[in-house]
C-alpha cells in the first residue's frame, strides 16, 4: 500500500516500479492491472510525476493494464547526463509499451502530458488506440495567443526561480490543482524538479509545431476543469469544434489537473469514453 506523507492517498493495486536504462540517465515507470487487459498510459503535466494519477490507479488497473511515467527531468527520472531532451519522451514511450508486450495503447495526458502524447500519436499513429487530453492544446496548429500567454508565465516563474525554486514550486502548485490538499502533493512532487530539468524543456519546441492536414484516425477525448484559466478552457473548446468527431466535458470543480481536483468525475468520464470505443 502507498501513502503519501503529507495527504494520505491509499492505492490498494500492487504496483510494480521499473526502470528503462537509458545513456547516462533512467526512466522510471510504474506498472499495476492485469497484463492481459488493454494498455492505458497515463502522462504527467510539467512539475509533477507519476503520482498525480494516483485517483486513478485502482479505478483502471480493475480494467486495464496502467502504465505511469516519471518523464525526464521529472520525479525520479533525473537528468543525469542526459543528452536527450523531453521531446525524447515518445522513444521511451514506445520501448516501455513495447517491453510490456503490447503493441498499441490508450493515451491520457494532463497538460505536458496532452502535448507529448499527441506527439507521440503523430509519430507513432499505429500504436494509439485513443487519446484523452486535459488541460491542453492542439500541437499542430499555429497557437499565438497560447505562445504570448506562455511566455508570460515563464517570466513570472523566472523571477520566482531567481528568488528561490521552493517559492517557484509553491507557484506552480497554486496555479495547477484548486483544493488545498492537492496542491500540497504536487509542491512535493515538484520537489524533484530541479534547476538541471529546465534542460530538457528545451525539447518542446520539437513537439509544438505548424502542421498542415494532421488528420487523426484514432477517438480523441478533450476536458478541461471548469477552474481552469478562461484561455485554457477557450482553446479546448475551439479544438473540439475543430475536430468534430472529438468528445468534449467540463470537469466541475476541478481546476487545470482535474484528475487531481475531481478524481471521481474525471474517473467516470474517461471510463465511459473508453466503454463506448470498446
Amino acid at each position: 500500500m502507498k501513502q503519501n506523507k503529507h495527504y494520505k492517498i491509499e492505492i490498494e493495486t500492487p504496483i510494480e516500479h521499473k526502470q528503462l536504462n537509458q545513456n547516462g540517465y533512467a526512466i522510471h515507470y510504474y506498472i499495476s492491472g492485469n497484463k492481459n487487459n488493454d494498455l492505458i498510459i497515463f502522462l504527467h503535466p510539467a512539475f509533477g510525476d507519476h503520482r498525480c494519477f494516483d485517483k486513478q490507479i485502482d479505478f483502471f488497473s480493475k480494467s486495464y493494464r496502467v502504465i505511469t511515467i516519471d518523464m525526464l527531468g521529472h520525479g525520479l527520472s533525473q537528468v543525469n547526463k542526459s543528452k536527450d531532451k523531453i521531446d525524447f519522451s515518445i522513444k521511451h514511450i514506445k520501448t516501455i509499451i513495447e517491453l510490456e508486450g503490447h503493441n498499441s495503447a490508450h493515451f491520457v495526458g494532463v497538460s505536458m502530458g496532452s502535448l507529448i502524447a499527441q506527439y507521440f500519436a503523430l509519430k507513432y499513429p499505429n500504436y494509439v488506440n485513443s487519446l484523452t487530453v486535459l488541460g491542453g492544446y492542439n500541437i499542430n496548429k499555429e497557437n499565438k495567443e497560447i505562445q504570448k500567454a506562455q511566455r508570460l508565465e515563464s517570466f513570472k516563474w523566472l523571477l520566482k526561480i531567481i528568488f528561490s525554486m521552493n517559492s517557484f514550486r509553491r507557484y506552480v502548485a497554486s496555479v495547477t490543482v484548486i483544493n488545498l490538499e492537492e496542491q500540497v502533493r504536487f509542491y512535493k512532487m515538484a520537489s524533484l524538479f530541479t534547476r538541471k530539468s529546465f534542460i530538457v524543456m528545451s525539447g518542446l519546441g520539437n513537439i509544438i509545431k505548424s502542421r498542415q492536414n494532421v488528420k487523426r484516425e484514432y477517438p480523441l477525448l478533450i476536458l478541461s476543469g471548469d477552474k481552469d484559466l478562461e484561455l485554457a478552457i477557450r482553446m479546448s473548446k475551439l479544438w473540439h469544434h475543430d475536430e468534430s468527431k472529438s468528445k468534449f466535458f467540463i470537469i466541475n470543480n476541478a481546476g487545470h489537473c482535474a484528475n487531481m481536483d475531481n478524481g471521481i468525475n474525471f474517473n467516470k468520464v474517461v471510463a465511459g469514453f473508453l466503454s463506448d470505443i470498446k
